[in-house]
């Protein structure tokens, strides 16, 4: 199987060099200087589960379709993405995408066609450095993966394979809209918290109100959940709202960090498509909509400087 990563960033560098480790048939797309970066340096991952340097295969342009085409960038670079893949889809090939939230499978499936748009999704604390290195922040590093059709199933036994000699936590779903949906709900949450009051998870919680807020703006996120029909597992409403209101929590969301350091961010991805469903089932999400509110004054900011 041969398998085509757009970016080697964080998610597509960790994911792809385990692959690699397990003796899987990857290559990258990537710019230029990313391409340069890997044939000097190779690829680099520093993670507590145990380091990779290997070198990797990499294309800046795909001149061959390839069996499975993964997609893991960020939402604001759909588009480009989607003309970035499209040589490399072939009539058998399918896609699947690793960005947050559940808005680009529509695109998706309009360019490629649903049938070849299997669902995937991951959890893992990562960045890339200046220097190229990509560095797993935590123990996590968790993929859940599953056909949206039945035609993909093939491709989803496929990928289990190529992931069952690695050390990833991998899972294959047999709903994976709802995987992705509690992911959704999980991350708006947590994104729209902690981007308001610019502080971890612990640090809103110490403060007096700060659980309740926490637990009011996750109520308002499961709600519209519920209302798309993918009310989440109760199991999963225990777990994610103990973790959202963990007094000693460190955790905060990447969209906060990106707040931080005065980059772009996904809020219209998450927190306006959370919101704009909201609104479309006549749901009051006061919370929600403030932090989107928020956020939309930064992304305002930057257009302004250009």
């Amino acid at each position: 199987m041969r398998i085509l990563f757009l970016g080697a960033g964080g998610v597509g560098g960790y994911f792809g060099g385990r692959l690699m480790e397990g003796g899987a048939n990857v290559t990258f797309l990537v710019r230029p200087r990313r391409q340069a970066q890997l044939m000097e340096n190779w690829l680099r991952v520093e993670s507590p589960h145990g380091n990779i340097r290997i070198p990797a295969q990499t294309v800046t342009k795909p001149r061959k379709p390839y069996d499975l085409v993964i997609m893991a960038c960020k939402a604001w670079d759909l588009d480009n993405a989607i003309d970035s893949v499209a040589p490399a889809m072939g009539p058998d090939s399918i896609l699947m995408p690793l960005l947050n939230g559940v808005r680009h499978y529509e695109r998706l499936d309009a360019a490629f066609g649903a049938e070849r748009v299997m669902g995937g999704l991951c959890h893992i604390p990562i960045t890339l450095d200046e220097q190229g290195v990509v560095r797993h922040l935590s123990t996590i590093h968790k993929l859940v993966f599953g056909a949206r059709h039945d035609g993909q199933n093939a491709m989803v036994d496929a990928l289990a394979e190529a992931f069952r000699p690695t050390m990833v936590d991998w899972h294959r779903s047999d709903n994976i809209m709802l995987d992705l949906w509690e992911k959704f709900f999980f991350l708006a949450s947590l994104a729209g918290s902690t981007c308001l009051m610019r502080g971890t998870i612990g640090g809103i919680n110490r403060q007096p109100g700060g659980t309740e807020f926490m637990r009011a703006l996750f109520t308002e996120c499961a709600a519209v959940a519920g209302a798309e029909g993918y009310a989440p597992r109760a199991s999963l409403l225990a777990e994610y709202g103990g973790q959202l209101t963990d007094n000693a929590s460190s955790v905060n969301a990447s969209m906060a960090r990106d707040v931080a350091r005065g980059g772009r961010t996904e809020a219209e991805h998450i927190l306006g498509d959370m919101a704009a469903r909201a609104r479309a089932h006549g749901l009051s999400t006061p919370l929600l909509d403030l932090a989107l509110l928020h956020l939309r004054v930064h992304e305002e900011a930057l257009a302004a400087k250009g």
